[in-house]
């Protein structure tokens, strides 16, 4: 071998062995021929025992079915082809390169595959480069859940985890539209804390937060998760019940009123108990707007309250 060629030799290991980059390539039977520095040091393979083997035979994880529909293209319409970590998070299982500091327990990695012709322009190769992307996809993971959360923090009430009243009268106005088009019952409830302010004024603000979170508490328990609960401002709670007629919303109704009264708040060293008033109201083709059927529950809500308070009272007429 001439001077020349054991120079190009050289750096072309050296640039194999150096780059920060996973470099395979494969025959037409998918058998290594080159596997540089990079998928030894992550694969714990080195050249010598791989290279000549299938490559499925070391790497379980890859679906042999799934990766040559992947390569034919590249050996048939010499074409390249990308795989994406949002589509597949990694082709081979390989170590996070930072298993004490990163999130991830493994290397995220994009993959680019590309043909070798050989002399005759018939491709026998393929090249595969395998570029580590975990830091890249950490970094859109976490956008995307700090994205979520404050989504669900701009929804959500946070004093009792239930919606807020922006986001609530947003569902409720759909609701309503909803309501017009279908032959389903459905059912606005709204209700308040009987005598709040006499709690906050013996007992605190907080030991007033705290009833609020009970009552929350119960309202929760209550109802089903396709109803619609939120806390509507203050002392105040609005629920839609899905599917359910005035006598059947009047059942969860008092199903919340006798739990509230039953539950006792314990806030340093005091008990505190409390009642609930409800007012109800069914939809129906009364319901000029949304804003209208949820003010007849608020009427009905009032009502109960000048009527006495801890009861419930149904209104389905307009004033």
């Amino acid at each position: 071998m001439m001077d020349s060629e054991v120079a190009q030799l050289h750096w072309q290991y050296h640039l194999l062995s150096s780059i920060e980059v996973g470099i395979v390539v494969l025959d037409n039977e998918f058998k290594v021929e080159v596997w540089n520095q990079f998928m030894e040091n992550h694969s714990d393979l080195l050249p010598g025992t791989i290279c000549g083997t299938s490559l499925f035979a070391h790497f379980p994880e890859i679906d042999e079915k799934w990766f040559r529909a992947k390569a034919d293209p590249v050996f048939t319409l010499e074409s390249p082809v990308f795989l994406i970590w949002e589509q597949r998070p990694y082709l081979f299982k390989f170590g996070s390169n930072r298993p004490i500091t990163s999130e991830s327990e493994f290397m995220y990695q994009n993959v680019t595959m590309f043909p070798l012709t050989s002399p005759s322009g018939k491709v026998e190769k393929i090249c595969l480069m395998i570029y580590d992307v975990t830091d890249q996809a950490m970094s859109k993971q976490r956008a995307e859940r700090l994205n979520e959360e404050l989504k669900i923090m701009s929804r959500v009430d946070g004093l009792t985890g239930l919606y807020n009243r922006r986001y609530w009268q947003e569902r409720f106005d759909m609701i309503f539209k909803l309501a017009k088009r279908r032959d389903k019952a459905v059912s606005a409830m709204m209700l308040d804390i009987d005598h709040f302010k006499k709690v906050n004024d013996t007992y605190g603000h907080q030991a007033g937060d705290k009833v609020i979170q009970t009552l929350a508490q119960v309202i929760t328990q209550s109802v089903r998760e396709t109803d619609l609960a939120g806390r509507y401002g203050g002392e105040e709670f609005a629920i839609v019940l899905t599917d359910t007629d005035a006598n059947n919303a009047r059942i969860v109704a008092e199903r919340i009123r006798s739990a509230a009264e039953a539950t006792k708040v314990q806030h340093e060293g005091n008990t505190i108990t409390f009642t609930v008033s409800i007012g109800l109201s069914e939809y129906g083709s009364h319901c000029q707007s949304a804003l209208g059927w949820l003010e007849m529950a608020d009427q009905a809500l009032y009502d109960a309250k000048v009527s006495g308070r801890n009861q419930i009272i149904t209104k389905n007429t307009p004033d």
